[in-house]
């Protein structure tokens, strides 16, 4: 039994409680793709698959509704996957623990897969729901959007003919979602070198953990600690010599833990472990609210060479300067971050310390403007760049009849006008509508907290509303 059979609209959970079963993360989503082709196959709907392994399945219109425009439900495969490092379940093998609580659906101790697992569900679920009435269907699902929206860049544009687009990739029920950032990944390269380590010299392993963490685009304005950066000032605190450094898991995620493996001298192993708790305590003071459950763990570590303690200052220097946060906020939508960076991934790697960065707006210059800084950043500490343009801006379209039957069937069902929202992440709108000239979009979903951290949930009343929403919409627009 699952713990979500008796959750209304039924075909949508049963959808979703079989995704929580099948591992999918970025990049691996056979198992995914194979279940929905599988799916599709047993309805006898069409189905194809582009090289990059994004699915387009063809759903017939409903009786009496087949001269209705087509019009595509857009969804993605895969799904961030972080866990609690003492949790048992892991989403990397589909095992996830799936528990409901009030009007929530949450996942103990790792990520729930609800961004984008509901989405995916819905579409299958309006699909199979003889109670909807739809005209033809394409039901996009892509690959790859956690990894820069890869899976959308790569769409092969023949698989879709339908120029209506819903998005289901939404996290709030309340908005009609017009318009996401635009982003670029960069990739700093600071060598490290290596010097064998004195036998009067012990060797550490360090790790801070009990970050809050979350999406590096929904949850920056929430001030949260940047567990990468929090370990670069632990260790800053007294000369070190770094072997190794490393932390995050996502280009999208705010890092939850960072480890660092160091050489430090036998008779300065207590203080060093003392001055870096002390530090620890100042971040925790700073972050109280926020993030407080950091903890710093020491064990022994191995490791053949470190680099100098003044290749490691620099280093570390280079983490402590790289900007993280928001940057500049929206002028004509207050409480919206514009634009915002976070310093999610670092790793060593031959002796190379490798910092990536993700940069959001929804303003193209500042885009510029920001990766200006990451050159300067890179001249003055000794590293190399690499500048990957991600997507541009998804720009609002106040003008489009798909926006305009959106808002009607939601002040429709729902009584009110719904809010149009700008998101601070980013959707694979952004890249569709390059990808297929003239399509309208939307983005809806429903209320989902802490997407891309373990704890994730989506509220059940509030996905009801959603798939109600999308019932609604798709019977208007096939009139």
């Amino acid at each position: 039994m699952s713990a979500l059979d008796s959750l209304e609209p039924g075909l949508l959970w049963a959808r979703f409680s079989e995704l929580t079963r099948i591992a999918r993360p970025s990049k691996e989503e056979g198992p995914a793709r194979e279940h929905v082709l599988t799916w599709a196959a047993a309805r006898s709907f069409d189905a194809e698959v582009d090289a990059e392994g994004n699915v387009v399945v063809g759903v017939p219109a409903s009786s009496g509704r087949e001269r209705a425009p087509v019009v595509v439900l857009q969804a993605h495969l895969d799904i961030v996957c972080e866990r609690n490092p003492a949790s048992p379940f892991d989403p990397r093998e589909g095992r996830i623990d799936v528990r409901v609580e009030e009007d929530w659906v949450r996942a103990d101790g790792t990520t729930l897969g609800a961004d984008n697992g509901i989405g995916v569900a819905a579409a299958m679920a309006v699909a199979d729901d003889a109670e909807i009435e739809h005209g033809p269907l394409e039901l996009l699902f892509t690959v790859s959007e956690e990894q820069g929206l890869d899976g959308a860049k790569a769409l092969d544009p023949a698989l879709v003919s339908g120029r209506m687009l819903i998005n289901l990739d939404g996290t709030s029920d309340g908005a009609l979602t017009i318009g996401c950032a635009g982003s670029d990944h960069t990739f700093l390269r600071v060598p490290l070198g290596a010097e064998p380590i004195a036998t009067d010299q012990a060797v550490l392993r360090i790790e801070l953990s009990g970050a809050k963490g979350g999406h590096s685009g929904g949850d920056i304005t929430a001030g949260r600690v940047n567990a990468i950066k929090a370990l670069a000032r632990v260790l800053a605190a007294t000369p070190v010599r770094l072997a190794a450094f490393g932390g995050g898991v996502s280009r999208n995620a705010i890092p939850r833990d960072a480890s660092a493996i160091v050489a430090v001298s036998t008779g300065d192993e207590t203080s060093f472990r003392a001055a870096a708790e002390a530090e620890l305590a100042t971040i925790a003071r700073e972050f109280a609210g926020t993030d407080d459950q950091l903890a710093l763990s020491f064990a022994g570590g191995i490791a053949e060479g470190a680099a100098s303690v003044a290749a490691s200052c620099r280093a570390l220097d280079l983490v402590l300067a790289v900007p993280t946060g928001v940057v500049a906020m929206t002028a004509a939508l207050p409480g919206v971050a514009e634009t915002s960076t976070s310093l999610t991934t670092a790793a060593t790697e031959n002796g190379t310390l490798v910092l990536g960065s993700m940069t959001r707006s929804s303003n193209a210059a500042a885009l510029d403007g920001v990766l200006s800084t990451m050159h300067a950043l890179a001249r003055l500490g000794g590293a190399e760049i690499e500048v990957k343009r991600s997507y541009p801006p998804w720009e609002p379209d106040l003008g489009s009849s798909l926006l305009s039957t959106s808002q009607a069937a939601f002040a429709r069902l729902f009584g009110a006008e719904p809010a149009l929202a700008v998101v601070h992440g980013g959707l694979e709108c952004a890249v569709l509508g390059q990808t297929l000239p003239g399509v309208e979009m939307v983005s809806i979903g429903p209320e989902i907290a802490g997407p891309h951290a373990p704890g994730e949930r989506v509220r059940i009343s509030s996905t009801q509303r959603f798939y109600r929403l999308l019932g609604a919409l798709l019977g208007d627009l096939s009139q």
